[in-house]
C-alpha cells in the first residue's frame, strides 16, 4: 500500500507506540484520526503533527460513542484504509489479589474495544475497491503465560485468536489483518508498573513503528499476518 493520501485510525495515539504510528503515517503522507482520552495530550500531539492529525477524544470501551463517531466521520467517499488497534492496558497481580473491576477493565479495553471499533470500520473497508489493512497490537504475553499477569495474558491471547480468525475471514474482501507481538518497549507502560523500569536494552517505539510501516507498505497480494518483536538482549546493561 502506498500510504500517501490514505486515511488511518490509530487508537491510543497520544503516547508510546501509538504516537509513533501517527507520526510515521503522517510523514508518509497519510491522514490520521487519533483516538485518546487525554485532551491536553491530544492538543500537544496535534501541535507537533499538524493538520493531518485529527484528534478524537474517545474511550474505546464506549460502544455507542464509537458507533456515533464512525457514522458521523466516515462515508464511502471518505473511508478508513488503515485501522491500528493499539490502545490497551495491563494491570498486574496474583489471581487472588487482582480485583474484578481491574480484570473487567482489561477485558473491556483490550478485547471489547477492538471489537467495538473494528465491527464499525470493516463495512466501510469491505465496500472499498482498494485494499485496506487492520493492525492489532498484542504482546508476547499473547504467546506465553507468566505468573501475576494472567488477566493481561488472557486479553492478549484473545487478540491473537481474534486476529487469526479475522485475517482468514476478511482476506477475500481485500482487507489484510496483521497481529504484532512486541516484547519489552521503552514506554510509560513499563515505567508505570511496580518493579519495572525502562532501560536502554529495551526496544524503542521507533523500532516497532518502522516495522509496522513496512508491513503496511507491502504489495497488495502479500500478507504478513503475524510478527514477533523482541530485544536481542532484554537485560539491563549492567546485568548483561
Amino acid at each position: 500500500m502506498n500510504l500517501s493520501h490514505k486515511i488511518a485510525i490509530v487508537t491510543g495515539s497520544t503516547s508510546g507506540i501509538g504516537a509513533a504510528f501517527a507520526k510515521d503515517l503522517i510523514n508518509a503522507g497519510a491522514t490520521v484520526y487519533g483516538l485518546g482520552r487525554n485532551q491536553d495530550a491530544q492538543n500537544k500531539l496535534q501541535e507537533q503533527l499538524g493538520d493531518a492529525y485529527h484528534p478524537v477524544i474517545a474511550d474505546i470501551r464506549d460502544r455507542q460513542s464509537l458507533d456515533a463517531w464512525v457514522t458521523a466521520t466516515f462515508t464511502d467517499q471518505h473511508a478508513p484504509d488503515i485501522l491500528i488497534n493499539n490502545a490497551g492496558l495491563g494491570i498486574f497481580g496474583a489471581i487472588d489479589e487482582i480485583s474484578p473491576d481491574d480484570w473487567e477493565m482489561m477485558i473491556n479495553t483490550n478485547i471489547n474495544g477492538i471489537f467495538y471499533l473494528t465491527r464499525t470500520v470493516v463495512p466501510f473497508m469491505k465496500r472499498k475497491s482498494t485494499h485496506s489493512h487492520i493492525i492489532n497490537v498484542a504482546s508476547v504475553a499473547g504467546l506465553m503465560g507468566n505468573p501475576n499477569i494472567s488477566g493481561y495474558n488472557a486479553t492478549k491471547f484473545a487478540v491473537r485468536g481474534m486476529s487469526d480468525a479475522l485475517f482468514k475471514e476478511l482476506r477475500y474482501d481485500r482487507i489484510k489483518v496483521t497481529c504484532i507481538y512486541p516484547g519489552s518497549i521503552s514506554t510509560q507502560f513499563f515505567a508505570s508498573e511496580d518493579g519495572l523500569n525502562t532501560h536502554s536494552n529495551m526496544m524503542t517505539v521507533e523500532d516497532i513503528s518502522s516495522t509496522v510501516m513496512h508491513i503496511l507498505q507491502t504489495a497488495d497480494n502479500y500478507l504478513i499476518s503475524e510478527v514477533v518483536m523482541r530485544p536481542l538482549n532484554p537485560k539491563k546493561p549492567e546485568e548483561s
